[in-house]
């Protein structure tokens, strides 16, 4: 998931530090304050609150289940409620509103529906319209169903301009009241014209939820107070596995000598949780971290390290050279303590992350390659090359090791062929990336982003560029959105994919690059593991 770096001159790379880490040992000598509660009481009450929850959710009816269901999921909590969920959107699916529901709970049907690979018809948002075929005039005054409207257009795919007009319209809307707006509703509307809701990160959004839960009305004590619980009961987990991933790091890092790269191990695992917080996903999380730090040993060899020559050696793995035959020997014993790891029950064949972290490493020499001679590729010749190079398909195939044993092997055999939803996260991670590197502006001789390659080829600029590139993006987003709808059976895997593409709004919002410039990420990361609820 690394962004480019520093390019090659003919004989060798220029010097240049990254800056360091801001976290060092920190969580491998952290101890938390104790709570309140012990552990083991926390989790018994936990439980009761559970066996409340499954009550609310056999009582209510359709249109009740569905605002259970909204909470729940934005509260972070819906891992607990698996069946429930499926059950409540089966009576949400036969169940159509009446006429008189109201904007508000037509759009969080729509939205609701359509994340969880139901297809709605936008014609659901008719009976708000005119006959001129606009939106009418006296929903302008409902904030609440406005938000909602925003957020569930931002599922569209391909040809849908009737939703198209919806986001602009809501958005308009939302924009003139926003500063009237009271709390909570107020720090929503922002958060969701900064970001709409599908394109944000839900786990950093739940962060957000949590703490303005209790300020709604009719708010339900016992949704908030399992909340908060459950995020406490896990933020115990993350911290042990921050702590073992630090220190396996740190051993490599020594053991290689990796002053040259980004000491990022803390990013790479908060990364890695945003895609896979629950707790039972500690195996996909360690793989996605470690395959991240990897990605990124990889990208700053290549870009600011190797000489072309080394970077040749490290594609053909010819231990020439003592920092690159330590480093392949590391990436060597990572697979096998992988597959070591991995519990018997679990069908997860290596073979195919293996094989896509060898075609990250072609990808890599391709763009040392562009470098060393000074070639300024086409735009979609550098963005087909660098969204994979970027980590998406090892990153990808990385997250397969979270699935149910019976899609195991179907899920991996699919992600490893690089389907469109997994090229379509990646130029989305790599475009993001682009931009926030573009943004920060560039060092010498850096490798061309695409952003430096349309500006090239269209003679357009900077402005321009990034502009046409959101609109590119855009497409993406749709691509992920239809792919919902495709195979019933691999949705998991999809929903799993689209994470990564939801994740890069997190790592490169307001177009920073928190990974490389990770102070970006510290008060996020403080509020995930450091500070309970």
């Amino acid at each position: 998931m690394a962004p480019s770096g520093i390019a090659a001159t003919p004989e060798k790379k220029l010097g240049f530090e990254f800056e360091p880490s801001p976290w060092g040992d920190f969580f491998i000598e952290y101890e938390p304050k104790p709570l309140q509660r012990s552990e083991e009481w926390m989790m018994t009450r936990a439980d009761k609150l559970k066996e409340d929850v499954h009550m609310m959710f056999n009582t209510s009816n359709s249109t009740e289940g569905m605002f259970l269901l909204d909470t729940i999921q934005h509260l972070g909590i819906d891992h607990l409620f698996e069946e429930q969920i499926h059950n409540t959107l089966s009576k949400i699916l036969e169940n159509k509103l009446t006429s008189s529901a109201s904007l508000h709970e037509e759009a969080l049907r729509f939205r609701l529906l359509r994340e969880h690979g139901y297809w709605v018809s936008p014609d659901v948002f008719n009976k708000f319209k005119g006959e001129d075929g606009t939106f009418k005039k006296d929903i302008t005054s409902q904030p609440s169903g406005l938000l909602s409207l925003y957020n569930a257009a931002h599922l569209l795919i391909h040809g849908e301009p009737a939703l198209e007009e919806a986001i602009s319209f809501a958005r308009h809307h939302l924009e003139l009241v926003s500063s009237s707006l009271k709390s909570p509703l107020a720090q929503q509307v922002k958060r969701a014209l900064h970001r709409a809701l599908p394109r944000s990160c839900k786990r950093v959004e739940t962060l957000h939820y949590i703490s303005e839960y209790g300020e709604e009305e009719g708010h339900n004590p016992v949704l908030l107070e399992l909340a908060k619980l459950d995020f406490n009961l896990l933020q115990h987990v993350h911290l042990k596995e921050l702590k073992a991933i630090t220190e396996w790091w740190k051993n490599i890092y020594d053991h290689i000598g990796l002053s040259y790269i980004r000491d990022r191990v803390v990013e790479s695992h908060t990364w890695a949780y945003v895609i896979y917080y629950e707790r039972w996903f500690e195996l996909p999380r360690i793989i996605i971290a470690k395959m991240m730090l990897l990605i990124t040993i990889l990208d700053d060899t290549y870009d600011t390290h190797g000489t072309i020559e080394e970077c040749r050696k490290l594609y053909e793995a010819v231990q020439r050279f003592e920092y690159l035959k330590k480093f392949y020997i590391e990436l060597l014993r990572t697979f096998k303590n992988i597959e070591g790891e991995m519990p018997v029950d679990i069908n997860y064949d290596i073979a195919h992350l293996k094989k896509a972290v060898q075609t990250n490493v072609t990808g890599n020499l391709q763009e040392a390659e562009w470098s060393h001679k000074n070639y300024k590729p086409r735009f979609i010749d550098q963005v087909n090359l660098t969204s994979l190079t970027v980590g998406a398909p090892t990153v990808c195939v990385s997250m397969m090791a979270g699935m149910s044993d019976t899609i195991m092997k179907q899920a991996l055999k699919w992600t490893a062929d690089v389907p469109d939803v997994v090229v379509a996260a990646g130029k989305i991670v790599r475009l993001m990336n682009d931009i926030a590197a573009f943004e920060r502006g560039k060092c010498n001789n850096d490798v061309a982003s695409s952003v430096d390659c349309y500006i090239n080829e269209y003679s357009v600029t900077s402005d321009v560029a990034i502009v046409r590139i959101g609109a590119l993006m855009e497409d993406e987003w749709r691509t992920l959105n239809q792919a919902r709808f495709g195979n019933r059976v691999l949705l998991p895997a999809m929903q799993r994919i689209i994470s990564l593409a939801l994740s890069a709004s997190f790592i490169y919002d307001n177009r920073n690059d928190a990974y490389t410039a990770s102070k970006h990420l510290q008060k996020t990361i403080e509020g995930l593991f450091i500070k309970p609820m």
